[in-house]
């Protein structure tokens, strides 16, 4: 996340409630860059449907545990 960051205060205070638009000021295509780096890192694919749904710290983290929990 932090590479994509353009708010340190915000990354200082993230939290699993942070959104990655609004709090960390993360544009929408790095967005697309933190989906492709959590996608190779994990060896996961993310489908857009889920890719919709990362909007925040906790639900990118659901959705990359339930990935890995059914890989």
């Amino acid at each position: 996340v932090k590479p994509y960051v353009n708010n340190q205060e915000g990354f200082d205070n993230m939290s699993e409630n942070s959104d990655f638009i609004n709090d960390l000021k993360i544009n929408s295509a790095n967005i697309v860059d933190l989906i492709l780096d959590v996608e190779d890192y994990f060896d996961i694919v993310i489908d857009q449907e889920s890719m919709e749904r990362m909007i925040d710290v906790k639900s990118t983290l659901q959705i990359i545990e339930t990935k890995l929990s059914v890989k």
